[in-house]
């Protein structure tokens, strides 16, 4: 494996400047090329975050023979195709969240990443920041005993605009795949699959969820209660409740670095010392992985998300909701 490890970024859109901006924090990582559909964006990008080489199409950086890594990053419809183009040039892919359109698409990524016998893994961020690998911690060493319930939220105000991504039905629009899929992850993370899903939305003129409350029921009584949506502020917060204490995760639970430990009448800060603005931290799990012969992550493996988009599924089942690329 070269030293540094050499990214590549497929599409150039605002996230994936959030991800050039991560590795640049990085001793051991270099964004080496970026791919496009035309050659305008991907110069501009690679003008503002220097990469040696600029592709003007997806299928050129995937056969980039100096890349070990590319991050995927084009609207949610698309990751399973531009992941499969990257995983069948033999290239590790870290795709953006969430994983697919769907349960059925994930199990297609999967199989191909076997298949090839490539990495592949799904871009949940924040599930690498020191503040949540410190709550798994926390949560395996008993420190709030046995966890009961989860409350998480993540929502914020956009303009309606049908031509905007986040309001397109054709591009997986709404919060649940947005941002609800931060909250479901979460409680995936500490809770496992919910047993029983209960949920409501509302469906706004465009014929996306612009907000939704979810609740999951666990067969051994534990509970998360969740909030997203992309028309409705919310305070970004996050607090898991055991037998004997809580965590509370501050706002942006989900880009934070502070929390409380409470357990009965005291209460303990948690601060953890964080570099690079988060996306850092996933980027350095790929290397790790990827130098280990490893195909996928333990801390986000392929069966787990398989299992978020099936969950996901479910929800969207409840509502009527479904894309125009699933009819």
């Amino acid at each position: 494996m070269p030293d540094p490890f050499r990214w590549g970024i497929l599409g150039c859109g605002n996230i994936s400047k959030k991800f050039a901006t991560g590795l640049q924090s990085l001793d051991n990582a270099t964004l080496a090329a970026v791919g496009s559909r035309s050659q305008e964006n991907a110069d501009r990008f690679a003008d503002e975050f220097p990469a040696d080489r600029r592709h003007a199409s997806y299928e050129a950086l995937a056969a980039d023979p100096d890349v070990d890594a590319i991050y995927v990053a084009t609207p949610h419809p698309f990751h399973l195709e531009n992941s499969v183009l990257c995983l069948r040039n033999k290239k590790s892919v870290l795709c953006e969240k969430p994983f697919t359109i769907n349960r059925a698409q994930a199990e297609e990524l999967v199989a191909v990443s076997l298949d090839e016998k490539v990495f592949l893994m799904e871009a949940m961020w924040s599930r690498f920041l020191p503040l949540l690998v410190r709550v798994r911690e926390l949560i395996a060493d008993g420190a709030i005993g046995e966890v009961r319930m989860l409350q998480a939220d993540f929502g914020f105000r956009a303009n309606v605009n049908p031509d905007g991504r986040l309001f397109n039905l054709d591009l997986g629009g709404g919060g649940l795949l947005d941002v609800g899929v931060y909250t479901v992850s979460l409680a995936s993370m500490i809770l496992g699959t919910p047993d029983d899903i209960l949920s409501t939305a509302e469906i706004g003129e465009t014929g996306v969820d612009e907000q939704a409350a979810i609740i999951f029921k666990y067969d051994s009584g534990q509970m998360a209660l969740l909030a997203a949506g992309v028309r409705t502020r919310t305070p970004h917060e996050a607090t898991i409740l055991g037998t004997d204490g809580y965590i509370r995760l501050h706002s942006s639970w989900w880009n934070g670095s502070k929390g409380t430990l409470v357990r009965g009448n005291d209460s303990e800060p948690l601060e953890t010392p964080t570099v690079g603005n988060g996306y850092n931290y996933e980027a350095e799990e790929v290397a790790r992985c990827v130098a280990e012969g490893l195909i996928e992550s333990p801390a986000m493996p392929h069966d787990e998300s398989i299992t978020i988009m099936g969950t996901l599924d479910t929800i969207r089942a409840q509502w009527g909701l479904k894309y125009p690329m699933e009819s």
